[in-house]
């Protein structure tokens, strides 16, 4: 498989999944002319494309679907409570179930539960070919769902969104501070660590996820994951600044 992060954070998050000549986007939240750029710049056929894959209503997760799903001509995939969270347009809808698998092409995909403030919420576990890839944004803890499926993943892109000392004396009022840091708000570097670090495979890739701009940065997640698990810095990667992207082949 080949895994294309176009862009991950509060700005926005979108990334593709490739595997032969089927693709999945999951999320789509950033414009649909900026996604259409990004995966020109990547060298993606939007043709490939089939389905785009929701995990949740937030802006930043669904900004540009209704758009792309109406742009591509391909259906919304979503759980019930999440369309109808979301004004998405005039678009096809094809509802799933959280853990229950369902089929995409030649990928088999499973929509986990997440613990974050939406109606919802959903990681996936997107299998094809042997290889397991599991996208894992916007939870407050990580659940026993999600955590089960670490250690046989074979790529882990995985939310390290705060630093707890920058959120506690960043810019956020308290209400918002307190909704991050709680368990329905985002994972911080030293849970995703503790998560990384409990379900050990060395054979692992790492792909650090929705980096907060303002109570985190790129070094000090990966700091922190490689100081708790003890994996190298460099086998630990994420977005490095805003309108990076990164193509992961699995």
């Amino acid at each position: 498989m080949e895994v294309h992060v176009l862009a991950s954070g509060s700005d926005g998050n979108c990334t593709v999944v490739v595997f032969e000549d089927h693709a999945v986007m999951v999320d789509a939240g950033i414009s649909g002319k900026r996604i259409m750029q990004l995966m020109n710049l990547n060298g993606l056929d939007p043709s490939l494309v089939k389905e785009i894959l929701i995990t949740h209503e937030h802006s930043d997760h669904v900004s540009g679907a209704g758009i792309m799903a109406r742009k591509l001509g391909v259906p919304i995939r979503c759980n019930e409570k999440t369309f109808i969270s979301h004004d998405f347009g005039k678009v096809t809808y094809s509802r799933i179930t959280t853990m229950e698998t369902f089929s995409s092409g030649p990928m088999s995909v499973v929509p986990l539960p997440t613990s974050h403030n939406a109606s919802e919420p959903n990681a996936f576990l997107i299998s094809a070919g042997g290889k397991r890839v599991l996208i894992a944004t916007d939870t407050g803890k990580m659940t026993c769902e999600v955590e089960n499926e670490l250690q046989g993943a074979d790529l882990a892109i995985l939310e390290s969104n705060y630093d707890k000392q920058m959120l506690a004396t960043g810019p956020y009022p308290p209400m918002l501070k307190r909704l991050v840091g709680s368990d329905i708000g985002h994972l911080s570097n030293v849970d995703c660590a503790e998560s990384l670090r409990r379900t050990m495979n060395e054979k692992r890739k790492i792909f650090l996820a929705h980096i907060s701009r303002n109570n985190n940065t790129p070094d000090t997640a990966r700091e922190t994951v490689s100081e708790i698990t003890g994996i190298k810095r460099s086998k630990i990667d994420c977005l490095e600044f805003k309108g990076d992207t990164r193509i992961i082949r699995v």
